[in-house]
C-alpha cells in the first residue's frame, strides 16, 4: 500500500515538472515561513529579558518594531505561499483533467458498455479536486509544518535545553496518536470515495432515465433506494468523524499537558533562583508548545487530505492508464470515397464467446442505397457500429474502395461516413452549434442553405429564435421527429461519402415523416447510403435489401425479388406488418 501510495504521489508530482519554477518558490516560501513563524516567540523572549525586566524604553520600542517586521515579513511568505501552492494545485489539475478527458473520449465503445457513466463523471470531476487539494491543503503545508517544527525545537534548544526536553517526551505520543490515526482514516477515507461514486452512479442514471421512473410509478421504490445508497454514504463520513472526534481531543490534552509541566518546571525554576530559566523563556514556551504541537495535530488532518487525493488520484490514474483506445495505427487519409464496401467473412461478438456477426460477407457497390432489415438482435446495427470503427471485428475483413478500413486514421474514416440514429442524442445548445458541431469552417449561411435543400429550413424558422433556439438537454425541447430532422441536417452538412440512416424515420409523426422521406430522397443521392428500418414500407425503393437473422445474411435482392421467394424470411416480416398495419387502420 505504501509503494502504490508513493508511486501516485510521484506521478501527481511528475505534472509539476512543467511548473518548475513555481514549485521551487513555493518551497523557498515553505521555508521562509517556517523560520519567521519560528522567530517570534524568540524574540518575544528577549523583548522580556532584555528590554521589559530591564525597563528599557528605547530597546523596548525598537525591537517591537523589529518584530512588526518579522511579522510582516510572515505575513507575506504565508500570503504568497498559500497563493501559489494553490496556484500549481489548479495548474496541475487542469492539466491532469484536460489528460483525463482526451483519454476518455478516445475509449472504445465497448469501455463505455461496462463502466457506468456517474463513476466516469466522478473521476473527472470531484477526483480531480481532491487531487487539487494536494497541493493546496496537503503535500506543502505538511512541509511547511514539518519545517517550522524543525525551526521551533532548534530555538528550543537553542533557549533552554531542560524545558525542551519536557517537551520532547510528551511528543512521541501525540506521533503515535497520529500513526494509528492516520491509518484508520486512509481505510474510511476509500470507503467514503467508494460510496461517492456509487451515489453519483444512480442519481446520474436516475435523472437521466427520470421519465421511465415516472411512467412506471417507481418513485417510491427509486427513493428507498436512493435512501439506502445515501446511508451507506453517511455511515462512511460518520466513521471519519468518529476519527476526528477521538483523535483531536487526544491531541489537545497531550499538548495542555505538557504546557503545564513546563510551565510548572520552568516557574519552580526561577523561584528557586535557576538562571538557566527566565521570565522570557515561560512567555516564549507557550507560544512555542502552541507552535510545535499544533502543527503536528494539524499535519495528521492534513495527512487525511492527502491520502484522500491520493485515492482519488489512484482512481483517475487508474482510467488514465486503461488501454482502451481504438487502434488508429492507420496510415491513409480517408478521400472523398466512392462508397464501395464489402464485408468478408466478418465475425463479430460483444461479449466474447456470444458471437453476433456469424462470417457475414456482404458486398455493397457504390452509389447504392441498400437496405439492412431483420428481427432485433439480428445483428443489423453492429453492422453499423463496425463500419464505424466503434468496435473492432474479431475475424474476418471490411473495406471500402477495396482498402481495409483499419489503414484508414480513424478521424478521416469517420468524417466520411456520417450515421442518423433513432435515438438522436442533441447537447444543450442552439440548433446551429448541435447541426455544425461548433466547427468554424462550417457557416451558418452553408446550414441555412443546405435546410433549404432537404426542406427543414421552415421548421426551423418556426421555432423561438430559429437557429439560435436552445434545444437544452439531450433536445427535450424539441419532439423525436424534429430531434431526427436536426440529426438529417447535421449528417448531411458534413457531406459524408457514406450515409448511414439507422432506424431514423422510425416512432414519428405523420408531418415529420414527410420532411423526412423527402429529407432522406435527398440526402441519399448520388452516394452509398444503408438503411436499417423495421417499417419496410420505407425501403421499397431500395437498390437492394438485406435480411439478416441471427448474425447471418439470410437474403437479399429487391423487394419485388424477395417477395417471390416462397416462405421468405422477407416475405414474411412484409406480410406480417402489412397486416398489422391494416388491421391498425
Amino acid at each position: 500500500m505504501k509503494t502504490i501510495k508513493s508511486l501516485s504521489l510521484r506521478k501527481i508530482l511528475s505534472y509539476a515538472k512543467p511548473y518548475k519554477s513555481r514549485f521551487n518558490w513555493v518551497v523557498i516560501y515553505a521555508v521562509s515561513l517556517s523560520i519567521f513563524a519560528a522567530l517570534r516567540p524568540y524574540m518575544v523572549k528577549q523583548t522580556v529579558d532584555s528590554y521589559v525586566q530591564p525597563q528599557d524604553k528605547t530597546g523596548l520600542l525598537i525591537y517591537v518594531a523589529l518584530m512588526g517586521v518579522v511579522l510582516l515579513l510572515e505575513v507575506l511568505s504565508q500570503f504568497f505561499f498559500s497563493y501559489w501552492a494553490n496556484w500549481l494545485g489548479q495548474d496541475i489539475v487542469k492539466d491532469i483533467r484536460e489528460k483525463l478527458f482526451d483519454k476518455i473520449i478516445n475509449f472504445k465503445m465497448r469501455y463505455f458498455d461496462n463502466e457506468p457513466v456517474g463513476k466516469l463523471v466522478t473521476r473527472a470531476v470531484s477526483d480531480i479536486e481532491s487531487i487539487a487539494s494536494i497541493f493546496s491543503q496537503g503535500l506543502f503545508m505538511i512541509v511547511s509544518d514539518l519545517l517550522k517544527m524543525v525551526v521551533v525545537l532548534g530555538i528550543m534548544f537553542y533557549m533552554n535545553y531542560k524545558l525542551s526536553f519536557i517537551v520532547v517526551l510528551g511528543m512521541p505520543i501525540l506521533i503515535y496518536a497520529t500513526r494509528v490515526f492516520q491509518q484508520h482514516m486512509k481505510t474510511a477515507f476509500q470507503e467514503v470515495r467508494n460510496q461517492i461514486a456509487n451515489l453519483n452512479t444512480f442519481v446520474q442514471e436516475r435523472l437521466t432515465g427520470m421519465k421511465i421512473v415516472q411512467l412506471f410509478t417507481r418513485e417510491d421504490i427509486e427513493y428507498e433506494k436512493f435512501k439506502e445508497i445515501n446511508h451507506k454514504h453517511n455511515v462512511a463520513w460518520l466513521k471519519n468523524i468518529l476519527y476526528n472526534s477521538i483523535f483531536f481531543p487526544i491531541a489537545d490534552i497531550v499538548s495542555s499537558v505538557t504546557l503545564g509541566i513546563v510551565i510548572w518546571y520552568g516557574g519552580m525554576s526561577i523561584v528557586e533562583g535557576d538562571n538557566l530559566t527566565s521570565f522570557g523563556d515561560l512567555f516564549a514556551y507557550t507560544m512555542l508548545i502552541s507552535m510545535l504541537f499544533n502543527p503536528l495535530r494539524q499535519i495528521a488532518d492534513k495527512f487525511n487530505v492527502m491520502q484522500m487525493g491520493i485515492i482519488a488520484a489512484e482512481r483517475v490514474f487508474d482510467v488514465l492508464e486503461t488501454e482502451e483506445e481504438m487502434d488508429d495505427s492507420g496510415s491513409i487519409a480517408a478521400p472523398q470515397f466512392k462508397g464501395e464496401i464489402a464485408l468478408s467473412q466478418v465475425y463479430f461478438s460483444y461479449i466474447p464467446g456470444t458471437e453476433v456477426l456469424k462470417g457475414i460477407d456482404l458486398n455493397i457497390s457504390a452509389g447504392q442505397t441498400v437496405a439492412i432489415v431483420g428481427a432485433s438482435g439480428a445483428g443489423k446495427s453492429t453492422i453499423i457500429n463496425l463500419l464505424n470503427r466503434f468496435y473492432d471485428i474479431d475475424s474476418g475483413t471490411i473495406t471500402i474502395d477495396g482498402t481495409d478500413i483499419k489503414d484508414f486514421t480513424l478521424d478521416s474514416l469517420r468524417k466520411q461516413v456520417a450515421v442518423v440514429l433513432q435515438d438522436v442524442f442533441l447537447f444543450s445548445d442552439s440548433i446551429l452549434n448541435n447541426i455544425t458541431l461548433r466547427n468554424p469552417a462550417i457557416t451558418k449561411e452553408e446550414v441555412v442553405k443546405v435546410a433549404k435543400q432537404i426542406g427543414i429550413h421552415d421548421f426551423i424558422e418556426s421555432l423561438p429564435f430559429g437557429y439560435d433556439y436552445n434545444v437544452k438537454e439531450r433536445g427535450v425541447m424539441l419532439s423525436s421527429g424534429q430531434r431526427q430532422l436536426i440529426a438529417f441536417l447535421r449528417a448531411y452538412i458534413s457531406n459524408p461519402s457514406i450515409l448511414i440512416l439507422d432506424e431514423a424515420t422510425s416512432s414519428i409523426d405523420t408531418h415529420s415523416e414527410e420532411l423526412l422521406q423527402h429529407a432522406t430522397e435527398y440526402l441519399t443521392q448520388n452516394r452509398t447510403s444503408i438503411i436499417i428500418a423495421h417499417r419496410l414500407a420505407t425501403i421499397i425503393n431500395a437498390d437492394r435489401i438485406i435480411v439478416m437473422d441471427k448474425g447471418r445474411v439470410v437474403e437479399q435482392g429487391t423487394h419485388k425479388e424477395l417477395l417471390m421467394i416462397t416462405n421468405g424470411f422477407y416475405k414474411q416480416l412484409y406480410e406480417a406488418q402489412f397486416i398489422k398495419e391494416t388491421i391498425t387502420l
